[in-house]
C-alpha cells in the first residue's frame, strides 16, 4: 500500500527556510530497516514516521525519527512538522492535542493561530572536559563545555563567533556524541536572547538548520544565565530559523511555525 509521505518547513511560516523533515503517515508497523531506508532516501536531517495507536485517537502516535544513519531519541523539528500534518490533514481538529510516544516518553504538541507549541524534557547541561578533537575541529575558542546527555554544548565569545565558524566536519565526526551544540548570547536590538548552530557529521548531518531537542538544553542554559524563562533563540545557519522556549522545572516548551512544501505517496 503507498505510504502518505508530507515535506514539511519547520521552525518557520516561509518555505525553503527552517528545517525541512519528512513525514510518512503509516497505517501499520513498519520494519525498521524499511524506515532507515527510506530516511536515507529523503536525505534530510530527519524523517519522521507516525503510526497511529489507536482507532479512537485516545492513546495518539507513535513517533520515531530517523537520519540518513541512525535513529535518534529525540527530534523537535520533526514532532513539530507531524504535529503541523496531523492538523491540516484533518487526521486530528486543531482543538485536539497531538500526543506522541517516543523513545523520549510522552511528547504534546498543541496549536494556536499557527503556531505549535510542543512539551520536550529539558536536558540540562553540566561542565566536561572538552573531548579530543573537539575544540581543534571546531577552529573557534570555547567559553564554556558541557554535557547535555546526547550532545556537546559550547559557549563561544559571541554571536559572531558562532557565525563565523567553519568546522572541521571530519575532525567532529570523531567527536563521540549525537551532536554538537555551539551558542552565544544574541546581539542587541536582534529580535533573540542567544544564538547557536547544531553539527551531527557522526549522523550523516554535517549541520542541522534549525534544531528543537538542542534548545532543550540551550533553554535552561541560556534562562540560567540570563536570568529568564521565556527566551527567543535564533539558529545562524544557512536556511535559519527562530524557537521560542518556556523554561518550566524539568520541562521546555518549544514554540514555531511550520509550512508543507510537498505531498505525495511512497510506494
Amino acid at each position: 500500500m503507498p505510504v502518505a509521505l508530507y515535506i514539511v518547513d519547520a521552525f518557520t511560516n516561509v518555505r525553503f527556510a527552517g528545517n525541512p523533515a519528512a513525514i510518512c503517515l503509516l497505517t501499520d508497523r513498519a520494519d525498521v530497516n524499511w524506515m532507515q531506508n527510506v530516511a536515507a532516501e529523503m536525505n534530510l536531517s530527519e524523517t519522521a514516521f507516525l503510526n497511529q495507536r489507536s482507532e479512537t485517537r485516545e492513546e495518539g502516535f507513535d513517533l520515531r525519527w530517523f537520519t540518513p544513519l541512525a535513529e535518534v531519541d529525540l527530534c523537535g523539528h520533526a514532532t513539530l512538522a507531524s504535529a503541523h500534518i496531523l492538523w491540516t490533514t484533518g487526521a486530528l481538529s486543531e482543538l485536539e492535542v497531538a500526543r506522541f510516544h517516543t523513545r523520549s516518553g510522552l511528547l504534546t504538541a498543541t496549536t494556536d493561530k499557527g503556531r505549535i507549541e510542543l512539551d520536550f524534557p529539558a536536558l540540562a547541561a553540566k561542565t566536561a572536559l572538552s573531548p579530543p578533537n573537539l575544540k581543534s575541529a571546531l577552529v573557534g575558542e570555547a567559553i564554556w563545555v558541557g554535557w547535555t546527555g546526547m550532545d556537546y554544548l559550547v559557549e563561544v565569545l559571541d554571536a559572531a563567533a558562532v557565525r563565523d565558524l567553519t568546522p572541521d566536519f571530519v575532525g567532529l565526526s570523531e567527536v563521540e556524541t549525537r551532536g554538537i551544540i555551539v551558542t552565544a548570547r544574541a546581539e542587541k536590538n536582534s529580535g533573540a536572547d542567544f544564538v547557536s548552530r547544531f553539527f551531527a557529521p557522526r549522523y550523516g548531518i554535517n549541520e542541522d538548520p534549525v534544531t528543537g531537542s538542542a534548545h532543550c538544553s540551550l533553554g535552561p542554559y541560556w534562562a540560567t544565565k540570563l536570568h529568564k524563562n521565556e527566551l527567543v533563540g535564533h539558529q545562524l545557519s544557512g536556511r535559519g530559523g527562530e524557537v521560542r522556549v518556556a523554561v518550566d522545572g524539568h520541562r521546555v516548551r518549544l514554540s514555531g511555525m511550520a509550512t508543507t512544501v510537498l505531498r505525495g505517496e511512497l510506494l
